[in-house]
């Protein structure tokens, strides 16, 4: 499906969306290391789980809110959310204040409201887009994720040290403007069927938590979408080391090193990485989306988990940034592979009028696998860095095995993967 013939909606969120995403990763691939100096290893791994059980709260709650109160409304309000948040976090590294722990809560802001923000962006797509195309957009809304990848570490490596406070107020003037952009100009996409929730009676919180939770009891009782998330929470615990685990790496292990000519430091090496990771995501995502909708989901997936588990082995082996460099490439063709199709995937299983609340469930496999993740980063000091890339990369194994047997029961109940 060409660009023009989208929705209006999508052309207005992928520029904006595109901005604040480079914001974003100008800063944030060096958080691990900034929450690990100023709290210690151990406490700052905690400390992340426990603002990502508020993002996996958010995120339920996300989805809910999208099917009943609509997909614009809280898009709006969580990238407003995010802008106030990331005010608190600049003032928290301003020159009249340098406080980590009001910075670790308006990250933790940060992360909720994002929790909040994706279940109805996702269903929009959903909702707008033929299911023979969805595949395809999420791709190019993928693909615009990894150009700010490839361009937000690159200016965050040259201005992050001593402009932090810079970037977050620029995160945050950003995320309000298209919060400001998203009520004027989208509309609203939500499915008939819940049109007069949108506006509907006020209920308690009580009986808003009961309907949510009767509603997911629903969802989770698809034993297919059930593996299909317990498989994606195992293998994101390889894909969130990528700016956890691998940072602290580099910044304690490997040494600065030249290549061609150009002598690079920690920082500049794990920026580079992250470029790679970045550009290869950026170039290739829709090449690859159309080689792997040629085979069964059920192998890509596969596939995908196990060079997962291979890249991890051979990133904790090395220290030689060529060998860095050669792992995330790995690392990178696992992420290519299910980049458009897991979407994709889910909007199959989901019904019309559920299809936030399904959404937001499967993005529970980001939400629980980035809570449980921060682990790594003590895992380290109390197993080493080998013990810790091992138990990793097994846990992309165990994915793998989970994928073959859901796609087996996916098989026999719904028939045939194209």
């Amino acid at each position: 499906m060409r660009l023009r013939d989208w929705d209006t909606n999508l052309k207005i969120r992928l520029a904006g969306e595109s901005v604040v995403n480079i914001s974003f990763w100008m800063f944030f691939p060096f958080l691990a290391i900034y929450f690990t100096e100023s709290f210690g290893k151990t406490t700052a791994g905690l400390l992340l789980i426990f603002s990502q059980f508020f993002a996996v709260v958010a995120n339920l709650f996300g989805g809910y809110c999208a099917d009943r109160f609509g997909r614009k409304r809280m898009m709006v309000l969580s990238t407003l959310g995010q802008g106030c948040a990331y005010i608190f976090f600049a003032w928290a590294s301003s020159p009249w204040l340098e406080s980590p722990i009001i910075g670790f809560i308006s990250f933790t802001a940060v992360s909720i409201f994002s929790a909040f923000y994706n279940p109805a962006s996702q269903a929009m797509v959903a909702d707008v887009i033929p299911e023979k195309d969805r595949s395809g957009v999420f791709a190019v809304f993928y693909t615009s994720i990894n150009i700010a990848v490839v361009i937000g570490p690159i200016l965050g490596g040259i201005f992050y040290a001593t402009h932090r406070f810079e970037l977050l107020a620029l995160a945050a003037i950003i995320n309000i403007t298209l919060g400001f952009i998203q009520k004027s100009w989208i509309n609203e996409t939500a499915p008939l069927a819940n049109k007069a929730n949108l506006t509907g009676k006020r209920i308690s919180g009580f009986s808003f938590l009961l309907n949510q939770l009767r509603d997911y009891q629903i969802i989770f009782r698809d034993r297919i979408f059930l593996l299909f998330i317990i498989a994606g929470v195992l293998v994101y615990q390889t894909f969130m080391q990528l700016d956890l685990l691998f940072p602290v790496y580099i910044n304690e292990l490997v040494d600065p090193q030249s290549i061609f000519s150009f002598t690079l430091q920690e920082e500049q090496i794990f920026g580079f990485l992250l470029a790679e990771n970045g550009l290869f995501v950026a170039l290739l995502t829709i090449t690859v989306t159309k080689w792997a909708a040629m085979y069964k989901e059920r192998n890509v997936f596969i596939l995908s988990s196990l060079i997962y588990s291979f890249s991890m082995i051979l990133f904790g082996a090395t220290q030689w940034v060529w060998g860095l460099f050669i792992a995330i490439a790995l690392f990178s063709i696992a992420e290519l592979l299910t980049a458009g199709v897991q979407q994709g995937f889910v909007s199959k299983l989901a019904p019309a009028h559920m299809r936030g609340q399904y959404f937001a469930a499967s993005s529970l496999r980001f939400t629980i696998g980035r809570m449980l993740a921060p682990l790594a980063i003590p895992m380290t000091g109390w197993i080493g860095y080998t013990g810790t890339f091992a138990i990793i990369s097994i846990l992309a194994i165990m994915s793998a095995i989970l994928y073959f047997v859901m796609f087996t029961l996916y098989d026999k109940t719904k028939g045939n993967i194209p």
